[in-house]
């Protein structure tokens, strides 16, 4: 008899099977990929949130068109005051609160001479009289989200951020004394707007803008047609762009062409004011001097109203 001899199952003549899992070459292309991924979609996802931001501006300032407009329904078809620095510390110490904001903005902690807590981050001063009933006392429209801006001195607070970023055009509104007589004293040629229905084109004279956050002040935005330097620069948040909001009150955004306009967004970049601009860079000034008054000779014949002060 032949003998056969049988293989056992699981022989170690049996031939092994390599494990299943990536080899370092292809774990490489893997990352690579995601590398290249990231690198296209991270760029637009900034694109969004910048867009997001402006948006939610642009809204922010509707909201203050909305109540200035109501304001107005509501005061014999008046704009809201539009006053100075000097005016607004004066009607606030009086516990009248008349401006359409009685908050300025400054680099500092404390308010100037005072221990009162700052302007920068009273939300209730922010709010209180002016316009702030019809915006349902809301801090966050006066603020561009995409405004973060701090002095060293407000970051080293513990800050994050400041209450307005929005001012009022200075040729709209009773500007107190600067309008005593019917015009404004810091531009005679040109027609001071009391009244919504003074404005002969209401779709073309803005109300509110975003100024820059080194020019912010006291939210009266003053430039004057016949110079050639800013008095208080605009800002340039949104890709070069700002905000408007106008008398028939539409919003809308505007991009800046020149290099003097757009400043930095931090301190002391838009000083000294007032700063002259290159000749050759007018167009972006001369767009808003169109959009904030008219000369008085070609302006409605009815003088302006001169109201009652405080």
């Amino acid at each position: 008899m032949q003998l056969y001899s049988q293989q056992g199952v699981g022989c170690a003549h049996e031939p092994t099977r390599r494990e299943k899992g990536f080899t370092l070459v292809e774990l490489l292309v893997v990352i690579a990929v995601i590398v290249i991924l990231a690198g296209l979609l991270l760029p637009a996802l900034g694109s969004a949130k910048v867009k997001a931001k402006a948006i939610s501006c642009l809204n922010n300032e509707r909201q203050l068109a909305l109540a200035s407009q109501v304001y107005a329904d509501e005061a014999n078809d008046r704009f809201p005051y539009n006053l100075g620095v000097a005016e607004i510390r004066q009607t606030v110490a009086q516990n009248s609160f008349i401006n359409w904001s009685s908050t300025i903005m400054d680099w500092e902690v404390q308010n100037p001479g005072t221990s009162a807590s700052s302007d920068n981050t009273n939300v209730a001063l922010l709010t209180k009289g002016g316009i702030g009933g019809y915006t349902g006392r809301t801090p966050g429209v006066y603020r561009c989200p995409s405004d973060n801006v701090l002095s060293d001195l407000q970051a080293q607070a513990g800050w994050d951020r400041r209450v307005r970023s929005i001012s009022m055009n200075a040729m709209v509104g009773d500007a107190g004394l600067f309008s005593l007589g019917g015009a404004n004293t810091n531009n005679p040629d040109y027609k001071q707007f009391f009244k919504v229905s003074q404005v002969p084109k209401p779709s073309q004279i803005f109300v509110f803008i975003e100024e820059h956050p080194d020019s912010i002040n006291d939210g009266y935005f003053l430039n004057k047609p016949d110079s050639l330097a800013w008095f208080d620069l605009p800002a340039s948040y949104h890709n070069g762009g700002v905000n408007l909001t106008f008398t028939d009150g539409h919003a809308e955004q505007h991009h800046w062409k020149y290099a003097s306009t757009k400043k930095p967004a931090r301190p002391t970049a838009a000083h000294p004011l007032p700063f002259a601009m290159p000749g050759a860079e007018r167009g972006d000034f001369q767009w808003l001097m169109d959009h904030t008054t008219i000369d008085v000779y070609t302006a409605n014949k009815d003088p302006s109203p001169t109201f009652n002060q405080w």
